[in-house]
């Protein structure tokens, strides 16, 4: 038998604890000096309420129920109260138990905090002792003088009558007739919850004999009683007798159903589908990174991605803005993409990027699931409004929800329990959800499953509607990359190259090839097969890129399946031929070309006013503008000339590929499920509590003998201290030490001593649970401690 909550504690085993600080990772940090301080922290009501958070709807139900029910409460009670299967009861005993919410082994007890917690069990409002507490005694009297038909003799101190009142109200059959029909009916509207309602003037004095609404009969029976001057609530009692003695209405053991009548699809098609998206999101991310590494977009002054610049990511992919959003994020929580600098920042690529594209397809893919699952970002609020009615820009601080991973995790638990095969739709998800976590419902969590199911389905976890199997790899902590690469085209490095100037490339490129293609060809059209054109543009920009011909028309040739058509090379030739005819440089900026007549040309062109040129030589123009300006210029009439530098040599346009390192904040953590605590953790939070036990229990028992008699910590002689020590470390015994820290505060210690030398005593620390060195001369003095 124990008589408090944290006996009960202290008679729970090791298991059982690393059971409880599992459930509860709340209580592990900072870890409890012993199990005292962790049943006061038990009991705290941020401590109770995170883990009524985490009951299912019948779990809750069961501890309404224990803490409804008189104590101690068995499950006979509480099947019979509920009601609910004695089985189906048992087993939420056992969660409660194990959670520490309830405690006892044959009869039930709510844990401290809990009824304070849970302010209307069931739906009920308070007993009647409670809700006739702040009554004054003229209006219990009248109460209990309408109730009785006479005055109360032999008693009129508060306590006594608010137990008679009680005693009537037991049974407030006859109260409920007597007030009639009107009355009764108002009275239903409160029975199964919430309990309480809106009244004006609440508190006014009624009484039998001058009720005239139906409210007021209640009020003067004590079938409502006043809270507050605009609140009344239905006591306990008469709930409950209403009810016919059941706490709930409607009940469920277990959670709704799936629905069965939709055809199951077999999963070679359901991996193929997700297999499918998972290339298209690494393929669309890549894509993006790549542009915004050479374009980076400006970071808005109040932080996040600007409207514009989301609309042209959903243009440069051919997606909608929500996708494009969710791409973004889906980088940025990957660790691919970072801000550059506190003010006018750019978003860019992280050099993380530049290791993730050495990674195969499903390595990327792996990076970027992690990322979403741990992520509070939620995409799915971009472009709507704020609690201060401002938009919600992509990449900002708004866009965050700090319930977003769990409900994550739970949204994709429950498509791994559903039937194989069968489509889950986002109404069943939902109402699953209610039941399994009913406290943490609301408008905002069902559209967090809604965003989640949709995003899911980006990131190719499910396929129509049906959970992956490299999904459920990724939930369960394996590696899905071999699951999933089975069902991932091989990037190949051979491209169809035809007579009409474009390239067909039938699958994923490999990432040098890709690079290539992306440089020296327009993308034309996407999907299961990527169509390039081949333009003078294009080839300019590579040749603008430091490419030459011949450096083109090597690497068309290693990596066409068929011979590079004639075409195709006459115009890489031809390009090649008046590239570079112009040199470009600064006088402000001067044009230069070998042959006079080129520059006669473009003095003669109308076109070329704008640019301010004059001669300086027969091959020499010079202009005001600068050297970018009159490279564009010449480019709009035509031409394909290229920057020099002072020395001659040409200057490669194309802007190199930008990377930023990412905050410290920044750093990309191991995936693990919301709320958990590694093993090691516990088992070693057990052992300290258990060690803080013993200092306590030692230190009492000692305290008489151990102490001297102004109360300080055990003191020896320094020569005897040291003896003692090393004989301790020989026989392997425990001490109980007495120890000056660096502020002259005194503390006693149980140590295990290891070695003693160098001035230092080194041993493990039962009351710290860890391995210390303490110097010898801070030690006060020294008790062996017996085995026992």
């Amino acid at each position: 038998m124990v008589d408090s909550f944290a006996d009960w504690l202290r008679s729970r085993d090791d298991d059982e604890l690393r059971a409880v600080l599992a459930a509860r990772p709340e209580l592990v940090a900072p870890v409890p000096a012993d199990l005292t301080a962790l049943a006061a922290r038990a009991a705290t009501p941020a401590a109770v309420s995170r883990a009524l958070d985490r009951l299912d709807a019948f779990a809750l139900a069961v501890l309404a129920g224990v803490v409804v029910l008189p104590d101690p409460v068995r499950v006979a009670d509480l099947a019979t109260a509920l009601p609910a299967p004695r089985r189906a009861v048992s087993a939420a005993l056992t969660t409660l138990r194990r959670d520490a919410l309830v405690w006892g082994s044959r009869a039930s007890r709510a844990a401290p905090g809990v009824r304070q917690t849970l302010p209307h069990p069931a739906g009920l409002g308070p007993p009647a002792a409670e809700v006739f507490a702040s009554y004054p005694i003229d209006r219990l009297t009248a109460l209990v003088t309408d109730l009785d038909g006479e005055l109360p003799r032999g008693f009129s101190d508060a306590t006594r009558l608010i137990a008679r009142i009680s005693e009537r109200l037991a049974d407030p059959s006859a109260l409920i007739e007597d007030a009639g029909d009107e009355a009764r009916a108002a009275l239903g509207r409160l029975v199964w919850g919430p309990p309480v309602g809106r009244v004006a003037d609440a508190r006014r004095p009624v009484r039998v004999d001058t009720a005239e609404t139906p409210i007021e009969r209640l009020l003067a029976r004590g079938l409502l009683a006043a809270e507050d001057d605009r609140t009344v609530t239905v006591p306990r009692e008469v709930a409950l007798h209403l009810r016919g003695g059941h706490l709930f209405r409607d009940l469920a053991a277990d959670p709704p159903p799936f629905a069965t009548d939709t055809r199951a699809r077999d999963e070679d098609t359901i991996v193929r589908g997700a297999a499918g998206e998972a290339f298209t999101v690494v393929r669309e991310i890549e894509e993006l990174l790549e542009r915004w590494s050479l374009e980076p977009p400006p970071v808005l002054r109040s932080g996040g991605l600007a409207v514009r610049d989301l609309r042209a990511a959903a243009t440069l992919l051919d997606v909608p803005e929500w996708r494009a959003a969710l791409l973004a994020e889906i980088a940025q929580a990957a660790g691919l993409l970072t801000r550059s600098g506190d003010l006018d920042g750019e978003w860019l690529p992280t050099p993380a990027y530049d290791l993730w594209l050495r990674r195969d397809i499903a390595g990327r893919w792996t990076e970027l699931a992690h990322g979403w699952l741990r992520t509070d970002r939620v995409p799915g609020l971009v472009g709507e409004r704020d609690d201060r009615d401002r938009l919600v820009n992509a990449l900002s601080e708004s866009a965050r929800h700090g319930s977003a991973p769990a409900t994550r995790h739970a949204t994709l638990a429950i498509l791994a329990d559903a039937p194989a095969g069968i489509p889950v739709t986002a109404t069943a998800v939902r109402e699953r959800l209610d039941w399994l976590q009913p406290r943490r419902g609301g408008p905002l969590r069902d559209r967090l499953v809604d965003w989640s199911l949709r995003e899911a389905a980006v990131l190719g976890l499910t396929g129509f509607g049906v959970l992956a199997s490299f999904a459920r790899d990724l939930l369960d902590g394996a590696d899905p990359e071999s699951t999933l690469a089975k069902h991932l085209p091989e990037p190949g490095d051979k491209v169809l190259i035809q007579a009409d100037l474009t390239a067909v490339a039938p699958g994923p490129l490999v990432t040098d090839l890709a690079r290539e293609l992306a440089l020296t060809a327009d993308v034309e059209s996407t999907g299961g097969a990527t169509v390039y054109r081949f333009t003078s543009g294009s080839v300019r920009r590579a040749l603008d890129a430091g490419r030459s011909a011949s450096d083109l028309l090597d690497m068309l040739t290693r990596h066409s399946a068929t011979p590079v058509p004639q075409p195709l090379a006459y115009l890489v030739e031809d390009v090649a031929r008046r590239h570079g005819q112009l040199r470009v440089g600064s006088l402000v900026s001067y044009v230069r070309a070998d042959n006079p007549a080129t520059l006669d040309e473009i003095l003669a062109d109308r076109r070329a006013d704008p640019l301010r040129l004059h001669r300086l030589a027969p091959t020499v123009l010079a202009s005001g503008l600068g050297r970018a300006d009159l490279l564009t210029g010449l480019r709009g009439l035509g031409l394909a000339p290229v920057a020099e530098s002072p020395g001659g040599g040409v200057i490669v346009t194309r802007p190199d590929a930008r990377r930023a390192e990412p905050p410290p904040s920044a750093e990309i953590v191991r995936l693990r499920p919301p709320d958990a605590v590694e093993d090691s953790v516990i088992t070693a939070t057990v052992r300290a509590l258990r060690a803080g036990e013993e200092a306590s229990r030692l230190g009492a028992a000692r305290q008489a003998a151990a102490k001297g008699p102004d109360g300080e910590p055990p003191r020896s002689p320094a020569v005897a201290t040291v003896e003692l020590l090393r004989g301790a470390v020989e026989r392997g015994a425990r001490v109980w030490i007495g120890y000056l820290d660096q502020q002259g505060q005194a503390s006693s210690r149980i140590v295990e001593p290891i070695r003693v030398e160098g001035g230092f005593l080194t041993g493990f620390d039962a009351t710290r649970a860890a391995v210390h060195r303490f110097a010898l001369h801070r030690i006060t003095g020294v008790t062996e401690l017996k085995p026992e």
